[in-house]
């Protein structure tokens, strides 16, 4: 991990605009080392071209952008070792097995001893029973375990997920989720961008939501609570929610099966 000083990523002034569209209109926010950071925005609202920026791929028209203490339009290749990215699709090879993709991150990175590293991420990610499958045979949840941990060969300071769960079933948004709670939890750095409020609930330290090409909101889950009245209690009949009950039927017939 980095020892470098200061936020993990910081945002000032940025803006981009193609043409007549002014996607971002000075966007500033920090992310602290060791947290998840979750920016929050409706289609079009300009979050993956921050992570484009974040990631050296596109140019801001203004404003100031750094990674790991890297600045991206000055330092772009020192930028590109501080960080890793996940996309909104898994970039898994399906034809390798999971271990052959790790592998082959771990070579492309010239890293010592691949063996040893992915040998840590298998068991870190809960893959190792399907490490020598191919990938083709992986259920989503699986591919998007496997292209996190290949995302995190070589132990990068600063993960960006760009709506890593887009596209998934309820099953494996959850174990998603249960992935990057784990990379909290060791001290990576997480940059998350969605559009579902309750991954965001669940997973971030704090919650930026972009409109209009500005950042409107900017806090923990509790100030972002404090903006509005309190809520009046009411003691009502909890109906179970559709995801309550695919979860519970899903996990039912699991476990029916296993006793059989």
């Amino acid at each position: 991990m980095t020892t470098a000083t200061g936020p993990a990523i910081r945002v000032s002034g940025l803006e981009k605009s193609y043409k007549e569209l002014n996607v971002l209109r000075g966007v500033d926010f920090d992310v602290a080392r060791g947290t998840v950071f979750a920016l929050l925005g409706s289609n079009g609202a300009g979050k993956t071209t921050v992570v484009r920026i974040l990631c050296t791929l596109l140019r801001a028209d203004a404003g100031t952008a750094t990674v790991d203490g890297f600045d991206v339009a000055t330092q772009p290749a020192r930028v590109r070792e501080s960080f890793s990215l996940t996309g909104q699709f898994a970039a898994v090879d399906e034809i390798l097995t999971g271990r052959e993709n790790l592998v082959l991150v771990a070579r492309l990175r010239h890293l010592k001893d691949p063996g040893a590293i992915v040998g840590g991420l298998l068991d870190r990610f809960s893959l190792n029973d399907a490490a020598d499958r191919r990938v083709s045979t992986y259920s989503g949840g699986m591919r998007r375990r496997l292209d996190i941990a290949m995302s995190l060969v070589g132990n990068p300071p600063v993960i960006l997920l760009d709506e890593p769960t887009t596209g998934l079933d309820p099953e494996a948004r959850i174990e998603v989720w249960t992935a990057v709670e784990r990379l909290a939890e060791q001290g990576t750095t997480v940059l998350l961008t969605t559009q579902y409020l309750e991954e965001a609930e669940r997973l971030a330290d704090r919650i930026a939501i972009l409109h209009e090409g500005r950042i409107v909101v900017n806090g923990t889950l509790a100030e972002l609570k404090a903006l509005l009245p309190p809520a009046r209690v009411e003691y009502v009949e909890k109906q179970p929610t559709l995801e309550d009950v695919f979860l519970a039927v899903v996990a039912d017939g699991s476990n029916r099966r296993a006793s059989e």
